[in-house]
């Protein structure tokens, strides 16, 4: 898209950028430092850190300053300097059995294998806005959370696993997807891989993957499905490389993920209906809106998403950069292509005039100004 048409303006546009530099750095307050935002603002962090793919809460924290709290100008950010950085290693694959847990519930079964542990959660606080009069004392460990854990209640046990051995679980299993998709190389379309879908869904912008999975349940497009959610674990997973001389896995650092598993009944004509299905979703930081919505975005597009349109919309339309770019650019000068549409106007109503062409629809006044 060019906009070789547009000239000028780069004094304005250099006045621009002075202005937001200056009130960047010259507030009248002191700026923030990186572990300051990290501790006061640890969700908003790991959004951005899941949006712009990139595993670094200190990056993402200077990202969100320099932002002024946008966090999809911050992941822009996030990503473009992460496109700058050498691809040193990859990673081996993780189990998420490995999940050393800080959070665990599971809103499907009332006593499951292993403890149901709140966490640090706001789900059960009122909604009352608090002004305390001296920054609170810092606390060892999270409120509400048994200390020491057992090995128990570090791993439990998934309730996903009861399901199999009951036998109500259709599997996925089936390897045909051995090579996760790498959407930092190639951008995904449609028909699309599993992991094409998991990727662009864990780097999506929170807010449209939520919109997105609200339109699938509602079914509008005809697919009526229930879902409920099975487990939500938010913990740490570590970070593996092979060593470049003995070739064996060296663990060399952990990240925090959140990871939700989403129970589906199947109705279909060509479904095994003494069975469930099951989603899965996984995404960096404790973002648990993300990981639901991505567990059961995840049924309904093995379900559906050949069938309508939610494989595009899901590829297409819920990463945060690409589809507020788009938004974005609208800004942009378009008088060029706006002068052009009025000319064209212009000239249909002097060929109607000349009786060259249709007369205008009655529904217009014939001399109206564009």
């Amino acid at each position: 898209m060019g906009y070789s048409g547009a000239r000028g303006g780069l004094e304005a546009i250099l006045a621009a950028e002075d202005l937001v530099r200056r009130a960047r750095d010259h507030a009248p307050v002191p700026w923030a430092p990186d572990e300051q935002i990290v501790a006061r603002f640890r969700l908003a962090v790991d959004r951005v850190m899941g949006e712009a793919g990139l595993f670094d809460e200190d990056t993402s924290a200077a990202a969100l300053r320099q932002a002024e709290g946008d966090p999809l100008e911050a992941s822009h950010l996030v990503r473009a300097y992460r496109s700058t950085l050498p691809r040193l290693a990859v990673a081996d694959p993780v189990d998420p059995d490995e999940l050393l847990i800080l959070r665990r519930i599971v809103p499907a079964f009332r006593e499951p294998d292993g403890p149901q542990l709140l966490g640090r959660t706001t789900d059960y606080t009122g909604r009352l806005l608090e002004r305390p009069a001296e920054p609170p004392e810092p606390v060892e460990h999270e409120p509400g959370t048994p200390k020491p854990r057992t090995d128990e209640q570090k791993r439990p046990r998934r309730f996903l696993d009861l399901l199999r051995e009951l036998d109500l679980v259709v599997e996925h299993r089936t390897g045909d997807d051995p090579e996760p998709f790498d959407l930092t190389r190639k951008p995904a379309r449609p028909p699309a891989p599993r992991s094409a879908a998991l990727a662009a869904m864990a780097r999506a912008e929170t807010g449209a993957l939520v919109a997105l999975w609200y339109r699938s349940i509602l079914g509008p497009d005809g697919n009526i499905h229930e879902v409920t959610l099975g487990e939500v674990r938010h913990g740490r997973l570590p970070l593996r490389v092979r060593h470049p001389h003995t070739g064996n896995p060296v663990a060399v650092g952990e990240f925090r993920v959140t990871e939700a598993e989403a129970i589906e009944d199947l109705d279909g004509a060509d479904e095994d209906r003494t069975c469930f299905d099951v989603g899965y979703g996984l995404c960096f930081g404790h973002n648990e809106r993300k990981a639901i919505a991505m567990a059961n975005l995840d049924v309904a597009n093995r379900r559906f998403g050949r069938q309508g349109p939610l494989e595009q919309l899901l590829l297409l339309t819920t990463d945060g950069l690409d589809s507020g770019g788009f938004l974005e650019h609208l800004k942009l000068p378009h008088y060029v292509t706006f002068r052009s549409m009025v000319e064209r106007k212009q000239a249909m109503r002097a060929a109607a005039a000349a009786g060259e062409g249709p007369a205008p629809r009655p529904t217009e006044p014939a001399g109206k100004e564009c």
